[in-house]
């Protein structure tokens, strides 16, 4: 399962799906393809979505198909880590539409200012994240620009 975190603490995520029996499953947006890169700060245009069992902390990355598009990546690439199941969205901001697309999906979202993902799932792990409850930035980001 992957997650984006909404409201509410990451290790509730967590020991609510422990409790059911289910391994969780988050997605953190990155700039490389495995736990040693940084996050990226971006969702809709990160270059690689991975994802990662918290419970084995086996991953899989996906390189993002939509880091090129003109517009409405926020949508899709919302719509692709949905797909794959997660609970929680990590990334360094999250947009209005793709924030409206993971909240409508009951994914979690939690943003970071640094860190490789291996860093950031081990906080994750730890609790040490609180839900957005709002975008972070406006439509359109991007700070290459």
């Amino acid at each position: 399962m992957f997650f984006v975190v909404v409201r509410g603490i990451a290790t509730n995520i967590i020991d609510e799906m422990n409790l059911q029996g289910g391994n969780v499953k988050i997605c953190v947006t990155s700039e490389g393809h495995d736990l040693d890169s940084k996050v990226d700060p971006r969702f809709g245009r990160c270059s690689y979505f991975i994802f990662v069992d918290t419970d084995t902390g086996k991953y899989e990355t996906v390189k993002n198909p939509n880091l090129e598009e003109t517009g409405g990546v926020g949508i899709r690439s919302g719509k692709l880590v949905v797909e794959k199941g997660v609970e929680a969205v990590i990334s360094g901001n999250i947009g209005p539409n793709a924030f409206q697309a993971l909240s409508a999906a009951k994914v979690k979202t939690y943003t970071v200012s640094s860190g490789t993902i291996r860093e950031v799932v081990e906080k994750f792990k730890r609790g040490e994240f609180e839900e957005s409850n709002s975008p972070t930035v406006n439509p359109r980001f991007n700070p290459e620009r």
